[in-house]
């Protein structure tokens, strides 16, 4: 990740004195790769995709943090690989834009999306990582990772009239390329997730959790608690944010409060 900063900002500081003219030469344009100029194949991948300086330090900084921390986790052949095929993926959808639609890749769009498919791998390996949205803000990077989603797919959907046939290819193919790149790498957990989400739903809909829940419903309004200590006896109606466990040890269903689940007689 450190070779490809250091291009960046070697080729953003020439671009500062150039007019932009090595950025010209380097991005992507399947045209200008057809008519022959093969190198954009690699090149596409060093164009700085902000101008301005202070996003540009903000951007280097943040991916720079990003890649170095995953790069470590995964170690250098993983993360040059994950890098790789997110290149790949971007060529691939920038051609067929060319050849289906006859659209002009947009400056900067080709290292935008690898990035922001290295970002999503990030926000699922340190879903807690506390962020900055707009540098600002903070913001947990899971969170961080769903708003950028939703505002790619925000801009889409609001594309109409000749801006849906212009843009769309544009907006859609790279987007698609990017989240592709991350689910070859991350499919397992995302197929956990939703795993875990199905099992959570089957058991809160279950006719058993919903019967035992009505049960303590019923036992409550009867007796006007659900958990009693049979230490000290106090109930969850006396201390409403007392913790209550059931002691495993005993002999039968003992239930015991926070001060005397660990400091009790077992009943034998």
């Amino acid at each position: 990740m450190i070779y490809i900063i250091v291009a960046n900002v070697t080729i953003y500081a020439l671009d500062l004195v150039s007019n932009r003219m090595l950025s010209n030469i380097m991005e992507l344009s399947p045209a200008l790769i057809l008519s022959g100029q093969v190198w954009r194949l690699v090149t596409f991948v060093l164009v700085p995709t902000a101008m301005k300086p202070i996003w540009f330090f903000f951007s280097m900084f943040f991916y720079y943090f990003m890649g170095t921390t995953m790069e470590r986790e995964w170690g250098t052949a993983k993360f040059t690989m994950f890098y790789l095929t997110g290149a790949l993926l971007t060529l691939l959808s920038a051609f067929v834009s060319h050849f289906a639609f006859h659209s002009v890749w947009p400056y900067g769009a080709g290292l935008y999306y690898i990035h922001r498919s290295l970002f999503l791998a990030f926000a699922t390996l340190y879903p807690e990582a506390p962020m900055r949205f707009y540098f600002v803000i903070p913001i947990k990077a899971k969170w961080l990772a769903a708003l950028w989603l939703f505002m790619e797919l925000y801009d889409i959907i609001n594309l109409s009239g000749m801006w849906l046939t212009l843009m769309l290819p544009i907006m859609l193919l790279p987007l698609l390329s990017a989240i592709l790149n991350y689910l070859l790498y991350f499919w397992s957990d995302v197929g956990a997730l939703f795993g875990r989400a199905r099992a959570q739903h089957r058991h809160q809909t279950s006719a058993q959790t919903i019967n035992f829940k009505k049960a303590q419903k019923e036992l409550r309004e009867r007796r006007g608690y659900l958990h009693k200590c049979a230490v000290c006896g106090v109930t969850d109606r006396d201390d409403p944010d007392m913790e209550f466990r059931y002691c495993s040890k005993c002999n039968g269903y003992y239930c015991y409060c926070a001060n005397h689940i660990n400091n009790h007689t077992h009943v034998q």
